[in-house]
């Protein structure tokens, strides 16, 4: 079984994000869920990206690095929108990274200072009509990364959801999260140990 660290996405660390750090745990994994947010949700997405602008990416970026921290270099990163900064700089720099899972967003890798690590299988996951993924650069930008690699996959799925996979959310899409939570677990039970 992997062990995993999930990031949050804008709204924080809300019980959408408590339920999918679940569904894993039920399929064997260990899953940590640091609140990058240190308390704070946010009901509406604007409201939670003002925060984030507010108290800096870089402290998101430096938060997530804390919280990997005396955890396994071989660990699995997962981000969920916002989550997918601290956990895209981290499967690019942290040794031992063993995979990741970018839901709702993709940043160039050479974000964080380089090309994307041999050897480390990215999924990145986004409905193929969400403006926040397709018309802010991270559709292309995970285009980009899979490009000519057979361990990194797009997986796009219809509508324009952004945060789809978020239980109990208005914008969840069930059967899109299903079929996420699946390609998920497929790639956590793959990884090389």
């Amino acid at each position: 079984m992997a062990e995993v660290l999930l990031f949050h996405h804008a709204l924080g660390l809300t019980e959408g994000v408590g339920a999918f750090a679940d569904e894993l745990r039920r399929a064997g994994h260990t899953v940590h869920v640091p609140d990058l947010y240190e308390g704070r949700t946010f009901a509406d997405l604007e409201a939670g990206a003002g925060y984030a602008q507010e108290i800096g990416f870089d402290t998101l970026v430096a938060r997530g690095a804390r919280a990997a921290e005396g955890l396994p270099e071989e660990i699995v990163l997962v981000g969920l929108s916002l989550g997918v900064l601290p956990a895209q700089k981290l499967a690019q720099t942290r040794a031992g990274a063993l995979g990741a899972v970018l839901v709702s967003a993709c940043v160039p890798p050479s974000e964080f200072g380089g090309a994307w690590p041999e050897g480390v299988p990215v999924q990145v996951h986004g409905m193929d009509a969400d403006p926040f993924f397709v018309d802010e650069g991270d559709l292309a930008a995970a285009r980009a990364l899979v490009a000519d690699a057979a361990d990194r996959r797009l997986l796009l799925y219809p509508g324009r959801a952004h945060l789809f996979a978020e239980r109990g959310a208005p914008s969840h899409v069930p059967e899109a999260a299903a079929l996420c939570l699946e390609r998920v677990l497929c790639l956590l039970d793959g990884v090389k140990r």
